[in-house]
């Protein structure tokens, strides 16, 4: 079992997060899924005909991010929010990227809702996991890039286990050692808010969603929220 942990120092900062973290055991990520094909093209032709388009920073969920990521002394424009970067991709290329069917699934609920987005292999995490602010003695490694060791700037808030940091500038980024693959069978997805009061039932959808992805490809899948009220969820 991992514990999920928001730091009191997160939640007295940022009163409104609420965080939906989606578990799936037993996934099988070599096998087709076709309902997350469907979703990713469904998205691609909605952007080419002109009916949607991915939520920009102007959008009050993508502002709401640049103004935390200042917050704690991050320029969003330099380093920016997964899904504001996600869209951005999206807009620009017309496509979203295709890495495996589980990190697809949550690409498109992400960009779908202008939720950030993210996964960690659970086999590959140690002891709980806090998202805490960074004291500046942690070390990271970056999704795709297995030799680099960066050090988030204290005050950065972080995801972080007993091993090191699993994403940096909230939900920038990945680290390498969690990311999930086609041979990931234990994950945990998170899909975050930092207006539960204006947000909450879009990531509430958001989650049902993304489970609903999950379960045909997993033996089982659970779904639990973490917020300043109910800090700590054991998934």
């Amino acid at each position: 079992m991992t514990a999920f942990r928001l730091a009191p120092a997160v939640a007295d900062a940022f009163p409104d997060t609420l965080i939906a973290v989606v578990t799936a055991t037993g996934l099988r990520g070599h096998e087709p899924w076709p309902d997350t094909t469907v979703a990713l093209e469904e998205l691609e032709r909605q952007l080419a005909d002109g009916t949607w388009q991915p939520a920009d920073e102007s959008d009050p969920r993508i502002e709401a991010w640049h103004t935390a990521y200042r917050a704690f002394g991050t320029n969003p424009r330099r380093v920016r929010p997964s899904v504001d970067a996600l869209g951005r991709r999206l807009a620009k290329k017309g496509t979203l990227p295709r890495i495996n069917p589980a990190v697809d699934s949550y690409n498109a609920v992400s960009v779908r809702h202008g939720l950030p987005a993210g996964a960690f292999d659970l086999d590959q995490v140690t002891g709980d996991v806090d998202i805490r602010h960074a004291d500046g003695t942690e070390a990271f490694t970056p999704l795709g890039e297995p030799d680099t060791v960066e050090t988030p700037k204290p005050g950065e808030i972080i995801y972080t286990d007993t091993t090191g940091v699993l994403t940096r500038h909230w939900n920038h980024r990945d680290a390498h050692r969690t990311r999930v693959t086609e041979d990931s069978t234990r994950v945990a997805f998170v899909l975050e808010t930092l207006h539960a009061s204006r947000d909450g039932d879009l990531l509430k959808g958001a989650a049902d969603e993304l489970q609903g992805l999950l379960a045909p490809h997993s033996d089982q899948t659970a779904l639990h929220y973490l917020s300043p009220a109910q800090p700590q969820a054991v998934v």
